[in-house]
């Protein structure tokens, strides 16, 4: 079950608060502490790939879009 999912199916169960408790119980996505899913790009929230030196915390794709504006140079 994604994320999004969840989301959903805990609207839906709002007035059906026994129902809602029990749901959670079982079925709440788990907090990461460490591992792929703990770091999620600030830019667009994929997980993976991740480039957290010097605390940009974006993943490869987007700090290829965006590294000409934050200052570095490609050397080749």
């Amino acid at each position: 079950m994604t994320a999004s999912d969840w989301n959903k199916v805990t609207k839906q169960l709002k007035n059906k608060p026994v129902i809602l408790k029990k749901f959670t119980k079982h079925n709440k996505p788990k907090v990461r502490k460490f591992g792929i899913s703990s770091k999620k790009c600030e830019n667009c929230g994929r997980f993976g790939a991740h480039v957290g030196q010097y605390g940009l915390n974006l993943c490869r794709q987007c700090f290829r879009e965006l590294a000409v504006e934050l200052g570095f140079k490609k050397y080749s």
